[in-house]
């Protein structure tokens, strides 16, 4: 038997999966067997704020014109920082939860 299985009915489990008419609960002792992080999808979603918040504040910022519209650009401007900021910092927590559940 292989060290992180369990023999079950003469066949071999992996410990990450339950036993069949078992309560026990899932063991999660491997990335492979977690839910990591979708890149993808983050970078789509933080493009895709900034580029609909950008628009509209670039508009905004236009329409209203002068030192009021002055405002708004910078407005506009750290609102994507933070935009950037908060995306980044939701990765990072999500490839935290991998790594730290695994030890």
């Amino acid at each position: 038997m292989d060290e992180g299985t369990r023999t079950d009915e003469k066949r071999e489990i992996p410990e990450d999966e339950t036993i069949p008419g078992s309560k026990q609960p899932r063991q999660a002792h491997s990335i492979a067997g977690q839910s990591q992080p979708r890149l993808g999808s983050r970078i789509l979603l933080t493009w895709l704020e900034l580029t609909v918040f950008g628009i509209t504040g670039g508009i905004l910022g236009t329409t209203v014109g002068g030192p009021p519209g002055f405002i708004v650009y910078l407005a506009t401007s750290l609102a994507t920082v933070g935009i950037i900021f908060y995306n980044v910092n939701e990765l990072v927590k999500g490839w935290m939860d991998v790594t730290t559940s695994n030890q």
